[in-house]
């Protein structure tokens, strides 16, 4: 990582802006994915109607993906399939509905798939203003980032041997210790924002756990930056209003993503990124965990999952 990159990071706001970016980018090395890195191969990318997933949809299936793209609501999707066979004429999107923080819906969609995939893309976010839970009586900012995706994984292993899997979660994890007695959330004032970036504390904590639990296929997590997204405007008005001439597009927030999905060689696994280089998890002392922390979470989640522990 060069001194630039690093003060960049560390500075925060030019760094996760489309400052940081664009410096970046003029000095990274000459890597881009093939043009055809993904011809002939399937991807799967959540939240995919707007937003980063839109523009994650968009970019791997310009290097040859067919891609599903999973939503809520197939019947609010056909804008975005629109917008999408525009941007990517000669490609191939299939609409998938699937509720992530439904694990009943997760078990069913994951049932109906077949075909080998390439890559796995965690990229449904939600952000409440009030604690709500899904359907299986999970805190929903958990269930959707963490509990929904951990268990779509364990149910495509099969079908995603040496393949990839990308979890997009947020820098605002850096601020939170890993809730490991009150993953759910149960207890004091519930804030939006806090359960999000707890939930992606959550995600960046396991990753190294499932990377290894999911070898040889490739296991990531990675932050956008600060990306001008209907999610963010929504949630975030005040934030979106003082920071919009910094913001970066979404594809911009998503090429990370989508470099992790189709650059050869594999970069290394079980490891958290942003502008395609491998950052710190931590930059406080009061968010550091130990390792049996990870593991108690490990546990909690993937029992709240319904993962069954492997045999012996």
């Amino acid at each position: 990582m060069s001194m630039l990159d690093t003060l960049l990071d560390r500075t925060v706001i030019p760094g996760y802006s489309k400052l940081g970016y664009r410096l970046r980018r003029r000095n990274w090395p000459d890597n881009d994915p093939a043009r055809d890195a993904l011809q002939g191969k399937t991807v799967v990318v959540t939240g995919a109607r707007s937003g980063l997933g839109k523009a994650t949809a968009s970019g791997l299936a310009g290097l040859g993906a067919t891609v599903h793209l999973v939503v809520r609501d197939a019947g609010k999707a056909a804008g975005a399939v629109a917008d999408l066979r525009g941007e990517v004429p000669d490609a191939r999107f299939v609409v998938d509905e699937c509720d992530i923080s439904d694990l009943d819906a997760v078990r069913r969609y994951a049932g109906g798939l077949s075909e080998p995939i390439h890559a796995l893309i965690h990229n449904a976010g939600v952000m409440p203003p009030k604690r709500t839970e899904s359907p299986q009586g999970h805190e929903l900012t958990l269930a959707t980032h963490v509990l929904g995706p951990l268990l779509l994984t364990e149910l495509l292993k099969p079908l995603l041997v040496n393949g990839r899997v990308v979890f997009v979660a947020s820098g605002g994890m850096y601020t939170q210790q890993l809730p490991t007695d009150d993953p759910e959330y149960r207890h004091g004032t519930y804030r939006g924002a806090t359960a999000y970036a707890r939930s992606k504390r959550i995600q960046v904590a396991l990753t190294p756990l499932l990377a290894t639990e999911l070898a040889p296929t490739f296991v990531a997590t990675m932050h956008p930056g600060w990306s001008e997204t209907p999610g963010l405007t929504d949630s975030l008005p005040g934030f979106t209003r003082l920071t919009k001439h910094l913001l970066r597009t979404p594809a911009e927030g998503a090429d990370t993503t989508i470099w992790l999905a189709a650059t050869e060689p594999k970069p290394p696994t079980g490891q958290f990124w942003h502008d395609r280089e491998p950052r710190p998890t931590h930059y406080l002392t009061r968010t550091q965990e130990s390792d049996g922390d990870r593991r108690k979470i490990w546990a909690y989640c993937r029992a709240a999952a319904g993962i069954q522990p492997e045999a012996g």
